[in-house]
């Protein structure tokens, strides 16, 4: 636990991220009842330490190379495990997930390898933007689980299409942008 005490407060918020990613996968296969909104507030509290790390990281200068590799790969990870944890509990069709996933992984190997050149490639506005849907699709879905929002079922396939698209608009305008990378 010593490494973890000698963390700045940015990246001890990546960590416990990552690790609220279990407690949020228990109890979205647990929760019974009024307890259904459990899964939905580790979520949302999960999501919010992204927002927060990133703030107070550029606040006060505290970007790390364990923030930079970290931080994006715990959002990834959330989303991923919730989207994943959505096809078994019977609210996503696992191509759509692959989908997902294939863009993200796509994504991370063309950073890579920019990186690799010593090329730093910036996220691009569709892509902040497919990451925006994708929370509010896990959202919805949390809150159609909770079965105390029925009445948002209905937005599940149309955000979903929306995710979809944005997530194949996202992916291909990055490597499209950044196609020298590869020539290189």
């Amino acid at each position: 636990m010593e490494w973890f005490k000698n963390m700045n407060l940015p990246n001890k918020l990546t960590v416990i991220r990552i690790c609220a990613i279990p407690i949020f996968l228990i109890f979205l296969y647990i929760s019974k009842g009024m307890f259904r909104f459990l899964p939905l507030l580790i979520f949302v509290a999960a999501a919010l330490t992204d927002s927060i790390d990133g703030y107070i990281a550029r606040r006060d200068n505290l970007i790390t190379n364990f923030g930079k590799f970290m931080d994006p790969l715990a959002d990834k990870l959330l989303t991923a495990s919730a989207f994943v944890a959505f096809v078994e509990i019977g609210y996503l069709r696992a191509w759509v997930v692959v989908i997902i996933i294939s863009r993200e992984f796509l994504v991370s190997g063309f950073r890579t390898l920019a990186a690799s050149k010593g090329v730093k490639i910036a996220a691009n506005p569709w892509g902040k933007i497919k990451t925006v849907f994708q929370m509010v699709l896990i959202v919805v879905v949390l809150l159609n689980y909770t079965g105390y929002a029925e009445f948002i079922t209905s937005w599940i396939a149309p955000l979903t299409a929306i995710v979809v698209l944005l997530t194949v608009i996202s992916g291909a305008t990055y490597i499209y942008e950044n196609m020298d990378v590869i020539k290189q």
